[in-house]
């Protein structure tokens, strides 16, 4: 066992796991961060997806070890006193929204996009959430609701996405 620190949805954040703990069991088992899914466990669903300094990774495989200093944001992380995050509404008045085991890391996958490019084309949005699979939507109204939010941003004069 070893003590990590990273600075986890803005708060700086110690734990102790072993060295072979993935994220996503540090997130979920031992800081409760549930909003972080697993689904495959082999990073080809993209469920588990959590920002990472600013990049979408796949938490299932990577581990906490490599965390030690980084800036790890999960979907806890977006909303702010309770207020959703303007992506999260976004998803929400699309319909992009089913099941939601999905929604998470599709979320997570388009801030990243979004942090980098803030105006993204329909192949770069297809492209950001190309790891993340949904059974329920057929991806249409996902990438509606990252349009949405892009345009929304925009409207209100936002030119760079907060971390």
């Amino acid at each position: 066992m070893a003590v990590y620190s990273f600075n986890l949805n803005g708060k700086l954040t110690r734990v102790e796991v072993n060295s072979d703990t993935t994220l996503l069991e540090t997130l979920r088992q031992h800081l409760g961060m549930t909003g972080t899914k697993e689904g495959c466990g082999k990073g080809e669903c993209g469920a588990c997806t959590v920002m990472v300094d600013g990049k979408a990774v796949n938490s299932c495989l990577i581990l906490t070890s490599q965390m030690d200093g980084a800036n790890v944001v999960t979907i806890e992380g977006l909303a702010s006193e309770g207020v959703f995050d303007p992506l999260q509404d976004a998803f929400m008045e699309a319909g992009a929204v089913q099941c939601g085991f999905c929604t998470p890391g599709m979320i997570m996958s388009a801030r990243a996009l979004l942090l980098k490019n803030p105006s993204p084309t329909d192949e770069q949005i297809k492209e950001s959430i190309a790891g993340n699979l949904c059974r329920c939507t057929g991806y249409v109204k996902i990438a509606d609701a990252i349009k949405k939010a892009a345009a929304s941003a925009k409207e209100r004069g936002v030119e760079t996405w907060k971390l």
